[in-house]
């Protein structure tokens, strides 16, 4: 749990709200939705050898834009560059899986919260990952031998183990599972 509790204490769900303007609770549930998906939705990509490769080049981007282990103030994101990554990963199914997240979540969280809010995390998300993979997660290289997902060189390991340990299971396998379905078009 450790790992998706590091990469949740990085975002400023604070600020967030104040942006939005949404109180501070549903601006945490939406956020609790919205990160397995931006990770599912990674995870999906990286099952065919061309995605791993790109998300990897995306990564190396983007390692050193919040891997310092501290929030990063809302009005210093880059969210024309985290509508990039959210086009990326989810490409034409995007509005499908807004709608999906939303569905998903219980209370306030809508549409319109969840595509404002995806830009603003996208970016954050990206460079806790790339932090990961391309830092200490580099160092267990028996973790790589353990796991099938030899094509993806490792990411779809570090994607898997934070979609489990973030209870994202219900948000990718009930509603992600079927839109993202690992590369199928």
């Amino acid at each position: 749990m450790s790992d998706f509790d590091g990469l949740l204490d990085l975002i400023p769900v604070g600020d967030i709200a104040k942006q939005l303007g949404v109180p501070e609770d549903v601006a945490e549930a939406a956020v609790k939705q919205a990160i397995p998906a931006i990770i599912g939705g990674m995870a999906a990509n990286a099952k065919d050898s061309g995605g791993a490769k790109s998300l990897e080049k995306a990564l190396s981007k983007h390692a050193t834009t919040s891997s310092s282990g501290k929030k990063v103030a809302v009005k210093d994101i880059d969210t024309s560059d985290g509508e990039k990554i959210v086009n990326n990963v989810f490409g034409a199914k995007k509005n499908d899986v807004v709608a999906a997240v939303a569905d998903t979540s219980k209370g306030d969280v809508t549409k319109e919260l969840i595509a404002k809010l995806l830009p603003i995390i996208a970016p954050i998300v990206i460079s806790f990952i790339a932090s990961q993979f391309l830092g200490q997660k580099t160092e267990t290289p028996a973790a790589k031998e353990e796991a099938p997902a030899a094509s993806s060189g490792g990411i779809g390991d570090l994607l898997g183990g934070l979609l489990g340990s973030a209870g994202g299971q219900e948000v990718i396998g009930s509603v992600l599972g079927g839109l993202l379905g690992g590369g199928k078009k």
